[in-house]
């Protein structure tokens, strides 16, 4: 969807982007997930150029983000995978929200079940919940090529120390 791949990459966000990395996908998630947008009109208040709309849908639908279904005429339902991106939406309003938004934040996601706002966290399985980025390190998994491993283990790659 990019017009540009990330072959060069051996990296699962790089993939991600090739999928939503476009300006309108995750908006169009979003309306999805959140405003209960199913039908290509209810998409159109975003004010995407027909075209593309339908480009981004039917490429959702190809890599099984969506699935069109034609019960009472076409529609566009997130399946899983799709409904997975919410933590995505989320993550990048909550930084939208704090970096980008003087007034505060015009839209809370909030718990079904008690209303309370639900905000990203970094969690560790064992430890808990993460206080800084600061905290996380890459290392190689098992899809990462083992020349690429051994140059990794080599440079010791950590992330950047905030100043």
């Amino acid at each position: 969807m990019l017009g540009k791949t990330y072959d060069r990459e051996v990296c699962s966000a790089a993939r991600a982007l090739e999928l939503v990395g476009e300006r309108w996908s995750l908006l169009i998630v979003r309306k999805a997930l959140y405003a209960g947008a199913r039908r290509f009109g209810d998409f159109r208040s975003l004010g995407i150029a027909t075209n593309v709309l339908a480009g981004r849908l039917e490429g959702f639908v190809e890599a099984g983000i969506m699935e069109r279904t034609d019960v009472n005429g076409p529609e566009y339902l997130l399946t899983e995978q799709g409904r997975e991106l919410a933590t995505v939406v989320v993550a990048l309003t909550a930084w939208g929200d704090r970096w980008l938004a003087p007034d505060g934040p015009p839209v809370h996601y909030t718990h079904t079940g008690c209303g309370d706002d639900v905000t990203p966290r970094l969690v560790c399985g064992t430890c808990g919940v993460l206080h800084d980025a600061d905290e996380v390190h890459a290392r190689p998994g098992p899809g990462m090529p083992a020349e690429i491993a051994a140059r990794m283990a080599q440079s010791e790659i950590v992330p950047p120390r905030s100043t």
